[in-house]
């Protein structure tokens, strides 16, 4: 299992590390099919964050769910402690359910893939699963920072369970049994809502459809 650390605005020494392996050494008894683990460490210049400056994010990339994990502290090492602590304990319960499902029987593919659109001229490349790619909106200072992740049909029981593993609040997923793109998302304690797109009208009136997305999320 190869771990991979990368920091953001911020020199890591081969003592930190050293430290990281060290710390995620139990991630291959929870998760022994785990390919990969991406740790990103960020420094925040700012000064007004004083006290969370530095945050360290968690990804281990495995042939089933991408369970994530991420802290903010003054200090790296403790930022990374807590990420940890939140990662394995995301790892133990991923475990318990692969095993409480493993003789269930799974739910067929579904094909929601929408008819290709007319090539444009100068297609913009999109980026490759799982990559972040930045780039600035037009003149203005707003940098939007882009993600493409595979969509796989799943149930909305397994979207909220998914969500909980990498630790938002909100979870974007195919609906396996009606085929629709979906979001569910966390309202209060453990409530939660899911908002469905209907396509066909998204196409025909997609600022109505957009402000009805709107008021179902408030």
């Amino acid at each position: 299992m190869d771990i991979v650390v990368v920091g953001r605005h911020a020199e890591l020494p081969e003592k930190f590390r050293r430290h990281v392996e060290e710390k995620l050494a139990k991630v291959e008894q929870l998760a022994p099919q785990a390919q990969r683990i991406d740790v990103e460490v960020t420094h925040e210049n700012n000064p007004r964050l004083a006290g969370i400056r530095e945050r360290v994010e968690l990804t281990v990339v495995d042939s089933g769910p991408v369970v994530r994990a991420e802290a903010m502290a003054d200090d790296r090492y403790a930022a990374l402690d807590v990420a940890t602590g939140r990662l394995l304990e995301r790892l133990r319960r991923n475990r318990d359910r692969r095993k409480d499902h493993r003789n269930h029987t799974l739910v067929p593919p579904v094909d929601v893939r929408p008819p290709a659109p007319a090539e444009p001229e100068s297609p913009t490349p999109a980026p490759a699963p799982g990559e972040a790619v930045e780039h600035v909106l037009g003149d203005s200072p707003v940098v939007i920072r882009e993600k493409t992740h595979e969509a796989h049909p799943m149930t909305v029981d397994d979207a909220l369970y998914e969500m909980e593993l990498v630790g938002h609040d909100f979870y974007l997923f195919i609906d396996a049994e009606t085929a629709q793109p979906s979001v569910a998302y966390r309202r209060h304690g453990w409530s939660y809502g899911v908002i469905k797109l209907d396509t066909p009208v998204l196409r025909s009136t997609p600022a109505a459809s957009a402000d009805g997305v709107a008021r179902a999320a408030r």
